[in-house]
């Protein structure tokens, strides 16, 4: 099968360079102009950017890595070479043989000049795919942010369609679906944990990043693996004509970014690092607190990241990108106490730990085998892991006598590791036809949970150490594509394409046939009718706890007792760009998941039994309406999303059956972002305001005293609590305003800029959780007990200030 799967694109490789052959010697009078878009200050590849021919009105857009082909007949081409925020560029050729034209653009210096140029961009209209939204880098940053801290997927949040987990939370549930369902890439590499600091920050250092796109539904054959999205975020490649760095010093992180040429127009690097501080200061304070105690100690928490890319450009016709990435997260605290009295010293040490962290590697190779045909290899590795300690001991000397100790230590480890290798091709016969095609293989390496346990008693002269491990499982997955985007006419627009995968755990095998379509029809007035539908299959399952964002995931395979997860989605929207470069859309659309999976009542993560018997399979269900205005460049940008949605869960094992609301079930989701130009390149304000309904939890409703046997009889002595069913009761309404300001200087040979602003700006309590606090009164002399729901909130009003600097 494996075999298969890698020849199936091989195949159709030979078969579409044996018809480009025999198109070259019948149509002998059409030839090919291709090259790449590049940004002429650092050298970047520009993605999505718009190749048009003026005189036949034929264009295309340059890929992921930059690279455009257009195939028309031999004739004079006026090329007109489009990007937002850059100047555009014309070039006029005679188009007599294959031909290589490779464009600088520079960015756009005038807000004026912005403006006009974002007009000559790809619009919302004319594309093909629909759910899918493209933000700006530098937009994203300009978002006031939880402690200054700029985060990608706190942004995305912002976005219709999307929900956070919580109150300052990075989690990521998108159109009813779970956290599992994302496929979050990082340079093309699967990210399994996204969070740091709980949950509170992502992993992804906005200063290292290109480009950011989400993909909610309409999903091209390439992709596969996840049920809900496809987060695609590309790292930045690093200047190869200059050397640049900037940098910030902010409340809880310090980030530093380097770049620049390795050999000068042909290879380049870049360096980004980022560290927490929060445990470096708070030292001192926590060790005197611990002294004042009476015993010494530390603790603490940090989270860094590291990111790095080195590009090599070995001909016009090959490049090589290695890319890396490593983050961690430590949480730590030790502390002793010593006791001496005249009859007894005695001492105890505590020693507890929590660290988890992602590793991603990347080696890429772009090939352009033929002016019509672009070719790009991908190598990936992947890892993530968890782990906690916890450990207590003590030791007592009495007078003449030999100390006793003991000591107690739990260790867990869980984790999963991933090597892959793709292959994509994308082909461009002409330009009513973009083909891509390729396959893609990864071998999984799961790791379920292991718990180490060591119990020391001296005086017994115990020492017994014991480890309960679930076996590793190993996985094989595979995937082939091909999908067309078709021009039919000027007005019919079609992408379509089929997605086969396999998954091969121990001793089962799975596969699935996945159709994919997206359609366009474009209506008088630049309005646009799409439509779209799309299958998706699932391997591989996280068990979570879904509380707070403790990072306890665990990466799971299918097996022969649990399916994979399968879905389909179907969405109708309108879209259409006014005033030259606001973007408009309405969605609606209505997804069926099957297989997703949930604890079991009373189950959780860690414990010591087979992991597949903690848990249930059963069926999801959301649907809703998505509002959406977006302005990308310019003086003033910003968007304007309100969502209307509903998301179910039905097991049959689970709350008696019966269909009840998914925990991030959200009647009424609404945000506004903007941010303003004051004194362009002096004073930028922005700021943030989102409403939303609460989400869901469990609630009993009533409490009552139940019998139990006794001596031949009943009677009643403990108190339960009745609950109706699950997520019966909803969270109050959260709302919230954000706004920063930025404050910029130019000096000679570099740019600072001070940022002050605030979170949760007019201080709104909102909930963080719901709980019953119980009280006792005395009526009578009676002790009756009163329970009160109660809310706890996290964030009040968080000012923040942070300085950075470029050079």
């Amino acid at each position: 099968m494996k075999a298969i799967c890698l020849c199936l694109p091989l195949a159709f490789l030979y078969f579409l360079c044996l018809t480009n052959h025999l198109s070259a010697q019948t149509t002998s009078q059409k030839f090919t102009v291709s090259g790449y878009l590049s940004d002429a200050s650092s050298g970047e590849r520009l993605i999505g950017a718009t190749v048009i021919d003026k005189r036949s009105g034929q264009g295309t857009v340059s890929n992921t890595f930059g690279f455009y082909s257009l195939t028309l007949p031999t004739d004079t081409l006026e090329l007109f070479f489009n990007y937002i925020g850059y100047q555009s560029q014309q070039q006029t050729i005679f188009l007599r043989e294959n031909t290589t034209v490779n464009i600088l653009l520079e960015q756009a210096a005038l807000i004026k000049e912005v403006e006009i140029v974002a007009d000559k961009y790809e619009r919302i209209e004319e594309r093909t795919q629909m759910s899918r939204i493209d933000i700006p880098i530098e937009q994203i940053k300009r978002v006031p942010a939880l402690m200054g801290e700029t985060d990608v997927l706190r942004v995305l949040q912002l976005l219709p369609g999307v929900s956070g987990g919580g109150e300052g939370q990075s989690g990521i549930y998108v159109r009813g679906g779970g956290p599992d369902q994302n496929l979050i890439l990082l340079d093309g590499v699967p990210v399994y944990n996204a969070s740091h600091l709980f949950g509170f920050f992502s992993v992804f250092n906005a200063d290292a990043i290109k480009d950011v796109s989400l993909t909610k539904g309409g999903f091209p054959a390439r992709y596969g693996g996840r049920l809900s999205s496809v987060i695609e975020i590309n790292m930045k490649e690093g200047n190869e004509n200059e050397f640049h760095g900037e940098g910030s010093i902010g409340v809880v992180a310090s980030k530093l970014t380097l770049e620049g040429p390795i050999q000068k127009g042909r290879s380049s690097f870049l360096v980004s690092a980022r560290r927490t501080y929060i445990d470096v200061i708070a030292r001192p304070i926590i060790k005197k607190s611990f002294e004042a105690d009476g015993g010494e100690g530390v603790s603490g928490y940090y989270f860094y990241d590291i990111n790095a890319k080195v590009n090599h450009r070995f001909s016009d016709k090959d490049r090589l990108y290695l890319s890396f990435y490593t983050g961690k997260d430590k949480f730590y605290l030790n502390f002793s106490e010593n006791n001496e009295t005249p009859s007894e010293k005695y001492t105890f040490n505590f020693d507890t730990g929590l660290g988890w962290g992602n590793l991603t590697g990347a080696v890429r190779w772009n090939h352009i085998l033929t002016p019509k045909l672009f070719a790009n290899t991908t190598f990936t590795y992947s890892r993530y892991n968890f782990n906690t300690r916890n450990g207590v001991g003590e030791t007592s000397e009495l007078p003449g006598e030999l100390p006793q100790s003991s000591s107690y230590l739990l260790e867990y480890f869980s984790g999963i590791d991933d090597i892959g290798l793709k292959l994509d091709f994308d082909f461009m016969p002409n330009p009513a036809h973009l083909i891509k095609f390729g396959a893609n293989t990864i071998q999984h390496q799961f790791h379920p949970g292991e718990f180490y346990t060591r119990v020391v008693e001296s005086e017994s002269k115990i020492d017994v150490s014991t480890t309960l491990a679930q076996p590793d499982v190993s996985a094989f997955e595979f995937a082939t594509y091909i999908e067309d985007d078709w021009k039919v006419t000027n007005r019919l627009r079609l992408n379509y394409g089929l997605h086969f995968s396999g998954f091969v755990p121990d001793g089962k095998s799975y596969f699935s046939l996945q159709p994919r379509a997206n359609a366009r029809y474009l209506f008088n007035k630049g309005w646009a009718l799409k439509g779209a539908f799309s299958t998706m299959r699932q391997y591989i399952h996280l068990l979570t706890n879904e509380t707070i964002g403790l990072p306890t995931d665990l990466w799971l395979p299918t097996t022969s007792q649990v399916k994979p997860q399968d879905s389909w989605q179907a969405a109708l929207g309108v879209a259409k760009t006014f005033a030259k470069n606001y973007e408009f859309s309405v969605e609606a659309y209505y997804k069926e998941m099957d297989n997703v999976i949930a604890f079991k009542e009373g189950a959780s993560v860690f414990q010591f039994d087979d992991w597949q018997n903690r848990v249930v399979q059963g069926e999801g269900t959301a649907y809703g309406f998505e509002f959406f205005v977006q302005k990308k460049k310019g003086r003033f940008s910003g968007w304007v999303g309100y969502t209307l949605s509903w998301a179910w869960r039905e097991f049959e094992d689970l709350n008696f059956g019966n269909r009840y609301p998914y925990k991030y079930d959200r009647r009424h989701d609404f945000e506004i972002v903007g941010t303003y130009d004051i004194i362009p390149e002096r004073i930028r304000v922005s700021a943030t305001w989102v409403f939303a309904t609460g989400n869901v939890a469990t609630f009993g409703t009533s409490r009552y005293q139940a019998p139990e046997p006794y001596q031949n009889h009943l009677r009643y002595t403990f108190v339960t609590t009745h609950t109706p069913e699950r997520n019966n009761l909803r969270y109050p309404s959260y709302n919230r305003l954000d706004f920063g300001v930025d404050f910029i200087k130019k000096k000679k040979y570099w740019t600072r800029t001070w940022s002050v602003g605030a979170y949760n700006a007019y201080n709104r309590n909102n909930p963080f959780f719901l709980f019953l606090q119980t009280d006792v009164d005395f009526v009578n002399g009676q002790a009756v007990e009163k329970s009160t729901l109660r809310q706890a909130s996290l964030f009040p009003f968080i000012p923040y200030i942070t300085y950075s600097f470029k050079f």
